[in-house]
Protein backbone atom coordinates (compact mmCIF):
# COMPACT_ATOMS: atom_id res chain seq x y z
CA UNK A 1 0.00 0.00 0.00
CA UNK A 2 0.87 3.42 -0.70
CA UNK A 3 1.75 6.09 1.68
CA UNK A 4 -0.85 8.30 2.15
CA UNK A 5 -0.35 11.94 2.10
CA UNK A 6 -2.30 12.32 5.79
CA UNK A 7 -0.07 9.81 7.70
CA UNK A 8 2.45 12.25 8.56
CA UNK A 9 -0.22 14.64 10.17
CA UNK A 10 -1.71 11.40 11.70
CA UNK A 11 1.23 10.28 13.62
CA UNK A 12 2.08 13.85 14.48
CA UNK A 13 -0.99 14.06 16.14
CA UNK A 14 -0.79 11.13 17.60
CA UNK A 15 2.14 12.41 19.49
CA UNK A 16 -0.31 15.01 21.61
CA UNK A 17 -3.41 13.73 21.80
CA UNK A 18 -4.36 10.14 23.82
CA UNK A 19 -6.85 9.53 21.02
CA UNK A 20 -6.92 10.27 17.56
CA UNK A 21 -10.41 9.90 15.53
CA UNK A 22 -9.97 9.09 11.86
CA UNK A 23 -13.23 9.97 10.39
CA UNK A 24 -14.12 9.87 6.03
CA UNK A 25 -16.22 7.34 3.66
CA UNK A 26 -16.17 3.50 3.90
CA UNK A 27 -13.58 2.42 1.60
CA UNK A 28 -11.43 5.49 1.59
CA UNK A 29 -8.41 3.56 3.35
CA UNK A 30 -9.00 4.50 6.94
CA UNK A 31 -8.12 0.75 8.30
CA UNK A 32 -5.21 0.59 5.96
CA UNK A 33 -4.05 3.56 6.89
CA UNK A 34 -4.05 2.56 10.93
CA UNK A 35 -2.55 -0.16 11.10
CA UNK A 36 0.23 0.82 8.77
CA UNK A 37 0.99 3.83 10.33
CA UNK A 38 0.68 2.12 14.03
CA UNK A 39 1.58 -1.49 13.01
CA UNK A 40 2.47 -2.12 17.04
CA UNK A 41 -0.79 -1.44 18.07
CA UNK A 42 -3.65 -4.67 18.56
CA UNK A 43 -6.49 -3.97 16.09
CA UNK A 44 -10.74 -4.77 16.66
CA UNK A 45 -12.93 -4.10 14.79
CA UNK A 46 -16.71 -3.35 15.81
CA UNK A 47 -18.16 -4.05 12.75
CA UNK A 48 -18.66 -8.14 13.67
CA UNK A 49 -21.49 -8.61 15.96
CA UNK A 50 -19.93 -10.98 18.23
CA UNK A 51 -17.66 -7.86 19.01
CA UNK A 52 -19.66 -5.50 19.13
CA UNK A 53 -22.05 -6.93 21.53
CA UNK A 54 -19.12 -7.39 23.79
CA UNK A 55 -18.40 -4.09 23.70
CA UNK A 56 -21.75 -3.16 24.00
CA UNK A 57 -22.27 -5.65 27.03
CA UNK A 58 -19.39 -5.53 28.58
CA UNK A 59 -17.20 -2.58 28.24
CA UNK A 60 -14.60 -2.56 30.67
CA UNK A 61 -13.86 -5.82 30.22
CA UNK A 62 -13.64 -4.95 26.39
CA UNK A 63 -11.48 -2.33 27.25
CA UNK A 64 -9.49 -4.29 29.69
CA UNK A 65 -7.90 -6.53 26.87
CA UNK A 66 -5.95 -3.57 25.87
CA UNK A 67 -4.26 -1.70 28.74
CA UNK A 68 -1.73 -0.76 26.07
CA UNK A 69 -4.33 1.03 24.02
CA UNK A 70 -5.79 -0.58 20.17
CA UNK A 71 -7.25 0.39 17.09
CA UNK A 72 -10.94 0.36 17.25
CA UNK A 73 -12.42 0.27 13.78
CA UNK A 74 -15.90 1.28 12.86
CA UNK A 75 -16.44 2.74 16.48
CA UNK A 76 -19.78 4.42 15.66
CA UNK A 77 -21.53 0.74 16.09
CA UNK A 78 -20.67 0.80 19.84
CA UNK A 79 -21.34 4.51 20.26
CA UNK A 80 -21.83 3.79 24.18
CA UNK A 81 -18.15 2.54 24.34
CA UNK A 82 -16.73 6.18 24.18
CA UNK A 83 -17.92 7.36 27.81
CA UNK A 84 -15.93 4.76 29.31
CA UNK A 85 -12.94 5.09 26.86
CA UNK A 86 -13.11 8.83 28.20
CA UNK A 87 -12.25 7.40 31.72
CA UNK A 88 -9.66 5.37 30.57
CA UNK A 89 -7.48 8.04 28.94
CA UNK A 90 -8.18 10.53 32.23
CA UNK A 91 -6.51 7.80 34.44
CA UNK A 92 -3.67 7.58 31.39
CA UNK A 93 -3.33 10.22 29.03
CA UNK A 94 -0.76 8.77 27.51
CA UNK A 95 -0.10 10.25 23.67
CA UNK A 96 -1.61 8.01 20.90
CA UNK A 97 -3.01 5.77 23.25
CA UNK A 98 -6.44 4.70 21.36
CA UNK A 99 -7.14 5.14 17.48
CA UNK A 100 -10.84 5.29 16.16
CA UNK A 101 -12.49 4.92 12.60
CA UNK A 102 -15.83 5.35 11.71
CA UNK A 103 -17.31 5.91 8.26
CA UNK A 104 -20.63 7.74 9.88
CA UNK A 105 -19.52 11.20 10.88
CA UNK A 106 -23.19 12.25 11.92
CA UNK A 107 -22.78 9.43 14.54
CA UNK A 108 -19.64 9.21 15.40
CA UNK A 109 -18.97 12.69 15.86
CA UNK A 110 -22.07 13.18 17.91
CA UNK A 111 -20.27 10.36 20.04
CA UNK A 112 -17.05 12.10 20.39
CA UNK A 113 -17.55 15.52 20.75
CA UNK A 114 -19.78 14.70 23.67
CA UNK A 115 -17.69 11.98 25.53
CA UNK A 116 -13.65 13.12 24.04
CA UNK A 117 -13.85 16.36 23.90
CA UNK A 118 -10.22 18.18 24.52
CA UNK A 119 -9.13 14.60 24.50
CA UNK A 120 -9.12 13.44 20.48
CA UNK A 121 -7.71 15.06 17.49
CA UNK A 122 -10.30 14.81 14.09
CA UNK A 123 -8.81 13.90 11.20
CA UNK A 124 -10.58 13.27 7.79
CA UNK A 125 -9.47 10.66 5.31
CA UNK A 126 -11.57 11.10 1.55
CA UNK A 127 -10.38 9.09 -1.41
CA UNK A 128 -7.12 9.57 -2.81
CA UNK A 129 -5.77 12.95 -4.34
CA UNK A 130 -3.38 13.46 -6.92
CA UNK A 131 -0.22 12.73 -6.06
CA UNK A 132 -1.72 9.19 -3.84
CA UNK A 133 -2.47 8.31 -7.58
CA UNK A 134 0.86 8.65 -9.14
CA UNK A 135 2.23 6.87 -5.99
CA UNK A 136 0.37 3.70 -7.50
CA UNK A 137 2.07 4.42 -10.37
CA UNK A 138 -1.04 5.10 -12.29
CA UNK A 139 -1.14 7.54 -15.14
CA UNK A 140 -2.52 11.17 -14.31
CA UNK A 141 -2.00 12.44 -17.95
CA UNK A 142 -5.66 11.73 -19.71
CA UNK A 143 -8.00 13.60 -18.22
CA UNK A 144 -11.25 11.67 -18.91
CA UNK A 145 -10.27 8.24 -17.23
CA UNK A 146 -8.93 10.06 -14.79
CA UNK A 147 -12.27 11.51 -13.80
CA UNK A 148 -14.36 8.22 -14.57
CA UNK A 149 -11.78 6.38 -12.48
CA UNK A 150 -12.28 8.12 -9.53
CA UNK A 151 -10.33 7.92 -6.42
CA UNK A 152 -11.26 4.92 -4.28
CA UNK A 153 -7.70 3.39 -3.25
CA UNK A 154 -8.99 -0.53 -4.13
CA UNK A 155 -9.56 0.22 -7.44
CA UNK A 156 -5.76 1.04 -7.86
CA UNK A 157 -4.31 -1.29 -5.08
CA UNK A 158 -6.30 -4.61 -6.82
CA UNK A 159 -6.61 -3.36 -10.42
CA UNK A 160 -10.26 -3.88 -10.80
CA UNK A 161 -11.99 -2.48 -12.83
CA UNK A 162 -13.42 0.92 -12.08
CA UNK A 163 -17.27 0.32 -13.27
CA UNK A 164 -17.70 -2.95 -11.47
CA UNK A 165 -16.48 -2.13 -8.09
CA UNK A 166 -18.51 1.32 -8.07
CA UNK A 167 -21.42 -0.43 -9.05
CA UNK A 168 -20.70 -2.97 -5.89
CA UNK A 169 -19.60 -0.35 -3.74
CA UNK A 170 -22.89 1.52 -4.26
CA UNK A 171 -24.69 -1.77 -3.62
CA UNK A 172 -23.08 -2.80 -0.66
CA UNK A 173 -22.40 0.72 0.64
CA UNK A 174 -24.98 3.25 -0.40
CA UNK A 175 -28.05 1.44 -0.60
CA UNK A 176 -27.39 -0.84 2.34
CA UNK A 177 -25.89 1.43 5.15
CA UNK A 178 -27.33 4.13 4.10
CA UNK A 179 -30.99 3.00 4.15
CA UNK A 180 -29.92 1.59 7.21
CA UNK A 181 -29.70 5.05 8.89
CA UNK A 182 -32.47 6.56 7.33
CA UNK A 183 -34.97 3.77 7.72
CA UNK A 184 -35.59 3.61 3.60
CA UNK A 185 -38.17 1.15 2.67
CA UNK A 186 -38.46 2.39 -1.13
CA UNK A 187 -35.62 1.40 -2.57
CA UNK A 188 -36.54 2.29 -5.85
CA UNK A 189 -37.09 6.09 -4.74
CA UNK A 190 -33.58 6.25 -3.32
CA UNK A 191 -31.91 5.09 -5.90
CA UNK A 192 -33.99 7.66 -7.92
CA UNK A 193 -32.90 10.34 -5.43
CA UNK A 194 -29.05 9.11 -5.38
CA UNK A 195 -28.46 9.17 -9.37
CA UNK A 196 -30.86 12.74 -9.74
CA UNK A 197 -28.23 14.00 -6.49
CA UNK A 198 -25.24 13.18 -8.69
CA UNK A 199 -26.41 14.74 -11.79
CA UNK A 200 -27.21 17.72 -9.97
CA UNK A 201 -23.43 17.97 -8.57
CA UNK A 202 -21.71 21.06 -8.89
CA UNK A 203 -24.94 23.08 -9.17
CA UNK A 204 -26.53 25.09 -6.83
CA UNK A 205 -28.42 22.98 -4.55
CA UNK A 206 -32.41 23.25 -4.92
CA UNK A 207 -34.15 20.79 -2.66
CA UNK A 208 -37.92 21.52 -3.76
CA UNK A 209 -36.77 20.47 -7.24
CA UNK A 210 -34.82 17.87 -5.91
CA UNK A 211 -38.00 16.61 -4.08
CA UNK A 212 -40.01 17.15 -6.44
CA UNK A 213 -38.21 15.39 -9.24
CA UNK A 214 -37.74 12.06 -7.39
CA UNK A 215 -41.39 12.04 -5.75
CA UNK A 216 -40.79 12.78 -2.69
CA UNK A 217 -41.03 15.22 -0.04
CA UNK A 218 -39.21 18.22 0.94
CA UNK A 219 -38.38 17.21 3.99
CA UNK A 220 -37.45 13.69 3.26
CA UNK A 221 -34.90 15.10 0.22
CA UNK A 222 -33.31 17.44 3.20
CA UNK A 223 -33.03 14.00 5.15
CA UNK A 224 -31.47 11.98 2.70
CA UNK A 225 -28.93 14.47 1.98
CA UNK A 226 -27.86 15.00 5.33
CA UNK A 227 -27.00 11.40 5.74
CA UNK A 228 -25.14 11.43 2.01
CA UNK A 229 -22.94 14.28 4.07
CA UNK A 230 -22.53 12.34 7.36
CA UNK A 231 -21.44 9.22 5.22
CA UNK A 232 -18.54 11.48 2.85
CA UNK A 233 -20.67 10.59 -0.39
CA UNK A 234 -21.49 14.63 -1.09
CA UNK A 235 -21.13 17.82 0.64
CA UNK A 236 -22.12 21.74 0.08
CA UNK A 237 -20.02 24.60 -0.29
CA UNK A 238 -21.47 27.83 1.20
CA UNK A 239 -21.75 30.96 -0.68
CA UNK A 240 -19.71 33.55 -0.17
CA UNK A 241 -20.80 35.93 2.67
CA UNK A 242 -19.68 39.50 3.22
CA UNK A 243 -21.41 42.77 2.39
CA UNK A 244 -20.29 43.21 -0.84
CA UNK A 245 -23.91 42.90 -2.86
CA UNK A 246 -27.29 42.43 -2.03
CA UNK A 247 -27.71 40.43 -5.29
CA UNK A 248 -25.64 37.21 -3.56
CA UNK A 249 -26.26 34.05 -4.50
CA UNK A 250 -27.53 32.76 -1.05
CA UNK A 251 -27.95 28.88 -1.94
CA UNK A 252 -25.10 26.53 -1.29
CA UNK A 253 -23.69 24.24 -4.28
CA UNK A 254 -23.84 20.44 -4.36
CA UNK A 255 -20.57 18.47 -5.07
CA UNK A 256 -19.91 14.45 -4.60
CA UNK A 257 -16.40 13.80 -3.30
CA UNK A 258 -15.82 11.40 -5.97
CA UNK A 259 -15.98 11.42 -9.92
CA UNK A 260 -15.55 8.20 -10.31
CA UNK A 261 -19.12 7.02 -7.98
CA UNK A 262 -20.79 10.08 -10.14
CA UNK A 263 -20.26 8.43 -13.26
CA UNK A 264 -21.28 5.12 -12.05
CA UNK A 265 -24.62 6.97 -10.73
CA UNK A 266 -25.12 8.07 -14.01
CA UNK A 267 -24.32 5.68 -16.42
CA UNK A 268 -21.28 6.08 -17.86
CA UNK A 269 -19.76 2.97 -19.00
CA UNK A 270 -16.85 4.28 -20.66
CA UNK A 271 -14.57 7.17 -20.24
CA UNK A 272 -14.59 8.32 -23.59
CA UNK A 273 -18.03 8.84 -23.18
CA UNK A 274 -17.29 11.98 -21.06
CA UNK A 275 -16.06 13.90 -24.12
CA UNK A 276 -19.36 15.16 -25.21
CA UNK A 277 -21.26 14.74 -22.26
CA UNK A 278 -23.48 17.82 -21.05
CA UNK A 279 -21.95 16.93 -17.32
CA UNK A 280 -18.48 16.89 -18.35
CA UNK A 281 -17.71 20.72 -17.50
CA UNK A 282 -20.08 19.53 -13.80
CA UNK A 283 -17.56 16.56 -13.34
CA UNK A 284 -14.39 18.44 -13.86
CA UNK A 285 -15.57 21.17 -11.36
CA UNK A 286 -16.26 18.41 -9.04
CA UNK A 287 -12.99 17.15 -9.52
CA UNK A 288 -11.14 20.42 -8.90
CA UNK A 289 -13.31 21.02 -5.84
CA UNK A 290 -13.08 18.04 -4.01
CA UNK A 291 -9.54 18.10 -4.76
CA UNK A 292 -8.24 20.96 -3.37
CA UNK A 293 -10.42 20.22 -0.19
CA UNK A 294 -8.36 17.00 0.07
CA UNK A 295 -4.98 19.03 -0.30
CA UNK A 296 -5.94 20.66 3.00
CA UNK A 297 -7.28 17.79 4.74
CA UNK A 298 -4.69 15.73 4.19
CA UNK A 299 -2.59 17.66 5.62
CA UNK A 300 -4.21 18.13 8.68
CA UNK A 301 -6.07 21.66 7.71
CA UNK A 302 -9.55 22.76 7.61
CA UNK A 303 -9.72 25.21 4.75
CA UNK A 304 -12.11 27.86 4.15
CA UNK A 305 -13.82 26.70 0.98
CA UNK A 306 -16.69 29.10 -0.79
CA UNK A 307 -18.20 30.08 -3.97
CA UNK A 308 -18.85 34.06 -5.19
CA UNK A 309 -22.42 34.14 -7.03
CA UNK A 310 -24.28 37.48 -7.89
CA UNK A 311 -27.46 36.34 -9.54
CA UNK A 312 -26.96 37.35 -13.13
CA UNK A 313 -23.93 39.39 -12.89
CA UNK A 314 -20.86 37.85 -11.52
CA UNK A 315 -19.58 34.32 -10.67
CA UNK A 316 -16.06 32.84 -8.61
CA UNK A 317 -16.12 28.95 -8.84
CA UNK A 318 -14.06 28.47 -6.00
CA UNK A 319 -13.09 31.15 -3.40
CA UNK A 320 -10.14 30.15 -0.49
CA UNK A 321 -9.91 32.20 2.55
CA UNK A 322 -6.78 32.68 4.49
CA UNK A 323 -7.20 35.71 7.01
CA UNK A 324 -7.72 38.30 5.11
CA UNK A 325 -5.90 36.72 1.68
CA UNK A 326 -8.83 35.44 -0.83
CA UNK A 327 -7.26 32.90 -3.32
CA UNK A 328 -9.75 32.99 -6.13
CA UNK A 329 -10.12 29.92 -8.27
CA UNK A 330 -12.01 29.71 -12.01
CA UNK A 331 -12.43 25.85 -13.20
CA UNK A 332 -12.93 25.53 -16.72
CA UNK A 333 -12.68 22.03 -18.37
CA UNK A 334 -11.58 23.29 -22.10
CA UNK A 335 -8.05 22.28 -22.81
CA UNK A 336 -7.64 25.53 -25.00
CA UNK A 337 -6.41 28.77 -22.87
CA UNK A 338 -8.33 31.48 -23.24
CA UNK A 339 -8.24 35.29 -21.81
CA UNK A 340 -11.69 35.13 -21.07
CA UNK A 341 -10.83 32.89 -18.17
CA UNK A 342 -9.54 35.42 -16.47
CA UNK A 343 -12.46 38.10 -16.91
CA UNK A 344 -14.03 37.71 -13.99
CA UNK A 345 -11.07 38.49 -11.44
CA UNK A 346 -10.86 41.93 -11.99
CA UNK A 347 -14.41 42.28 -11.27
CA UNK A 348 -14.18 40.59 -8.32
CA UNK A 349 -11.06 43.04 -7.04
CA UNK A 350 -12.97 46.02 -7.23
CA UNK A 351 -15.94 44.58 -5.13
CA UNK A 352 -13.37 43.95 -2.51
CA UNK A 353 -11.88 47.45 -3.22
CA UNK A 354 -15.58 49.03 -2.40
CA UNK A 355 -14.87 47.97 0.91
CA UNK A 356 -12.94 48.39 3.76
CA UNK A 357 -9.77 46.60 2.15
CA UNK A 358 -8.40 45.52 5.31
CA UNK A 359 -11.74 42.69 5.20
CA UNK A 360 -10.79 41.02 1.84
CA UNK A 361 -7.66 41.23 -0.15
CA UNK A 362 -7.68 39.10 -3.73
CA UNK A 363 -4.13 37.67 -2.68
CA UNK A 364 -4.00 35.05 -5.65
CA UNK A 365 -5.87 34.53 -9.23
CA UNK A 366 -5.97 30.84 -10.57
CA UNK A 367 -7.53 29.49 -13.30
CA UNK A 368 -7.59 25.75 -13.39
CA UNK A 369 -8.16 24.05 -16.65
CA UNK A 370 -8.47 20.77 -18.47
CA UNK A 371 -5.27 21.63 -20.73
CA UNK A 372 -1.74 20.86 -20.64
CA UNK A 373 0.25 24.47 -20.25
CA UNK A 374 0.83 26.07 -16.97
CA UNK A 375 1.16 29.62 -18.30
CA UNK A 376 1.68 32.71 -15.82
CA UNK A 377 -0.17 35.91 -17.46
CA UNK A 378 -1.18 39.82 -16.34
CA UNK A 379 -4.30 38.28 -15.02
CA UNK A 380 -3.62 35.00 -13.34
CA UNK A 381 -1.91 31.87 -13.37
CA UNK A 382 -3.24 28.84 -15.92
CA UNK A 383 -2.98 25.95 -14.12
CA UNK A 384 -3.01 22.52 -15.79
CA UNK A 385 -5.34 19.70 -14.02
CA UNK A 386 -2.84 17.47 -13.71
CA UNK A 387 -0.56 19.79 -11.58
CA UNK A 388 -3.09 20.79 -9.15
CA UNK A 389 -0.97 19.30 -6.26
CA UNK A 390 2.17 20.94 -7.18
CA UNK A 391 0.35 24.53 -5.95
CA UNK A 392 1.38 25.40 -2.30
CA UNK A 393 -1.82 25.03 -0.40
CA UNK A 394 -1.67 26.10 2.24
CA UNK A 395 1.37 28.64 0.96
CA UNK A 396 3.35 30.54 1.15
CA UNK A 397 2.82 31.38 -2.66
CA UNK A 398 5.18 33.01 -4.62
CA UNK A 399 4.79 36.87 -5.52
Amino acid sequence: MIERTLQAHFLAVAGRYPVVTLTGPRQSGKTTLSRMTFPEKPYASLEPPATRELALEDPLGFLARYPEGAIFDEVQRAPELLSYLQSQVDDDPRPGRFILTGSQNLGLLGGVTQSLAGRTALLELLPLGLEEVRRFGAPADDLYPFLWRGGYPRIFSAHLPPEEWLASYTTTYLERDVRQLLKVGDLLSFQTFLRLAASRTGGLLNLDSLASDCGISHGTAKAWLSVLEASYIAFRLPPFHANLSKRLVKSPKLYFYDTGLVCNLLGINRPEQLANHPLRGSLFETWVVSEVLKQHLHRGRQPRLSFYGERGRLEIDLLLEDGADVTAIEIKSSQTPSASFFENFDRLAERFAEQDPSMQRLAQRLVIYGGDDLQKRSGGTLVPWSRIDELPWGGPWET
